[in-house]
Parts: structure tokens; C-alpha cells; sequence
């Protein structure tokens, strides 16, 4: 005891259990548990029937769900927080289900089985670098985490002007749902998309999805070695930069700088941690996914980005808020 206040490790059994946490909700978001009780299945009958699942098992879940503020629970009936009503029920249309299938992917959770060995490495070995080549994962990733892209996206199109006829590189494309949203909004705008070749043809697919295809081009190939052309008058880098070294961003930021016109945009979007690095906590938390899964990736902060961006040929560094915990990073080729 401390000041009167009495300690406790409540916090420890938490983090020790959390990937109870995880597993839980995935089994909830696989059963569509959240969308059956917004339709009106509250009680464990019911939900049982829904889901097809046995009703101890619902119970169980359900129960272990209301501990989380995700469901409530009275006289034995169940409810949505708000914020599942908002983000699990498949009748909302912020829907983040689908996220799960690649957060909870075994390659990713993998990357935690020797978080010892990578503190001591300070990093993954270059084979264990889920950014190394064509991993499958990206795959994934680009089917499985439209939602999260398309409120930043959406939200990135308000504030970013692209000219008539301009055009746009989005360089690590993934689902291509950055670009797509800006040739929605310019319906004269061309993207060119860069990514491996399987992740390319999953932004095709949504390209064609959102009516834009015949603005979308596609060049498939490594981000650092692909040859980009030049004239553009925006990139975009989303979710790219954590993964690598402030040496090799900045050489990657030169090769862009090169393929942009005088005065044009590039727009990043990552994870900012304030300088302690320990807030806000998402961003903050998020350098242990880069320890844990890349050789020397980190969640950089405004001052590290804008340090590169500036050696790099970039200059009246910007940000904005985004409705997820990143930030919108926008910088002007000098």
C-alpha cells in the first residue's frame, strides 16, 4: 500500500489472459453472434438457434462478451454496446468484422511466439520480415481491412485537391481503397496502383467494384526497386513507412520526391506516437508489432517523418486527424 491506495494485479491476470480477449471476439465476429442479437436474438435460445452454436456455449461466450462492455445483460437478455452496434453488427455500415481475419491470422500472432528473442535482436531476422517479398499475408490483408481504409480514406478526401486529369500513385496500394476513393471523388483522376502482383489483383477487383477501372492502372513489383515513371501530382504512402529504417524511408522518399511534379502532394498515413512515445496509447503500442514482425520498422514520430520527408526534397509538413488512431501526414515536393 502506497498513499493509501491499495495494489493490485488485476492488471497483470488481464494482460496475461488477453489472448482470451482476442479469441473470444473472434469466435463472436466467426458466429456472427453481434449481428444476430442486433436482429433481435437476445436470449440464449435464440441466439443459440441463430448461430448454430450450443447454448452453453453462447452463454459462456456472451457472458465473458457483457465483461467487456461489448454486450450488455438483463434479466437474461442481451444487447449491443454502442460500439458493437457500431462496428460488429453486419447492420451497421462501419462494419470491422472482416479486420479480424487477418489481425488473427496464425502467420501474425507468429510473430509473437519469441517477443524475447526479438528484444534481444531489437528486431525480427530478415527471413522472419512479413514484408520481405510476396508473403500471402498482404492477401489477406488487402480483402480483410477495407473498413479501417475506408473511413481514413474518405476522410483523407476531404482535405486532399487532385487537379483535372491529375494523377495519382499509391505506392503499397493493398485493397487500392485510397486511390479508388479519390478517382471516385475526380472522376478525371488516374491512379496508378504499386504492389506485389496477388495484392494488385484484389484492388482490381475493387476498383471494378467502385466503377473506376478504367482509371486504374496497376505495376506490380517491390516499392524500392519498381520503376514509378514521374509526373504525378499526389502520392500516396499508407501503412508502408513503419516497416523499414529512417535511412531507408529517406531514400525511398527521394525515389518518390523523383516521380512527383514541383509543388506536389505526398500523403502518408501511419501510426504517430506523440514524443514520449507513450501516447496516444494505439499509435505508442503499435512499435511492439513492428519489433515483433520486421527487422528495424517502429511507429515514428511527426519529428522522425518529417526529418525524412525533408531529406528527401519535401518541405510545409502538415497533419490531420483520422477517425482511426492514425494520422494524415501531408508534405509538398520542394
Amino acid at each position: 500500500m502506497s498513499g493509501g491506495s491499495v495494489v493490485s494485479p488485476d492488471v497483470i491476470f488481464d494482460t496475461l489472459f488477453a489472448y482470451q480477449r482476442t479469441a473470444a471476439l473472434k469466435a463472436a465476429i466467426d458466429l456472427d453472434l453481434f449481428t444476430a442479437i442486433d436482429n433481435g436474438a437476445n436470449d440464449v435460445a435464440a441466439l443459440a438457434a441463430k448461430t448454430g452454436a450450443s447454448e452453453r456455449g453462447v452463454r459462456i461466450l456472451s457472458d465473458f462478451l457483457v465483461t467487456l462492455d461489448m454486450l450488455a445483460k438483463q434479466n437474461g437478455r442481451y444487447e449491443l454496446s454502442a460500439t458493437a452496434a457500431a462496428f460488429l453488427s453486419k447492420k451497421s455500415r462501419m462494419y470491422m468484422g472482416t479486420m479480424a481475419q487477418f489481425l488473427t491470422l496464425p502467420e501474425m500472432k507468429r510473430n509473437f511466439d519469441d517477443l524475447t528473442g526479438s528484444v534481444k535482436r531489437g528486431g525480427v531476422q530478415p527471413s522472419g520480415n512479413t514484408v520481405s517479398d510476396e508473403n500471402p499475408v498482404w492477401v489477406e490483408f488487402a480483402r480483410a481491412m477495407v473498413p479501417m481504409a475506408m473511413a481514413n480514406a474518405h476522410a483523407m478526401a476531404e482535405v486532399i485537391d487532385v487537379p483535372s486529369n491529375g494523377r495519382v500513385l499509391d505506392i503499397a496500394a493493398g485493397h487500392g481503397m485510397y486511390g479508388i476513393v479519390l478517382a471516385q471523388r475526380h472522376p478525371t483522376a488516374h491512379v496508378t496502383a504499386v504492389d506485389w502482383a496477388p495484392v494488385l489483383a484484389v484492388a482490381r477487383e475493387h476498383a471494378t467494384g467502385a466503377g473506376v477501372d478504367s482509371r486504374y492502372e496497376t505495376r506490380a513489383g517491390d516499392a524500392f526497386t519498381t520503376p514509378f515513371g514521374d509526373g504525378y501530382d499526389l502520392t500516396l504512402i499508407t501503412n508502408f513507412l513503419h516497416h523499414f529504417t529512417v535511412d531507408q524511408n529517406t531514400a525511398f522518399l527521394r525515389k518518390v520526391a523523383a516521380a512527383l511534379k514541383p509543388s506536389a502532394q505526398v500523403a502518408i498515413v501511419e501510426f504517430v506516437p506523440n514524443p514520449d512515445r507513450v501516447t496516444p496509447p494505439m499509435p505508442a503500442r503499435f512499435a511492439l508489432t513492428m519489433l515483433a514482425g520486421t527487422p528495424q520498422g517502429d511507429a515514428y514520430t511527426l519529428a522522425e517523418h518529417t526529418g525524412m520527408l525533408e531529406a528527401a526534397g519535401f518541405g510545409g509538413v502538415k497533419t490531420h486527424s483520422l477517425p482511426t488512431p492514425q494520422t494524415l501526414i501531408l508534405a509538398t515536393r520542394k
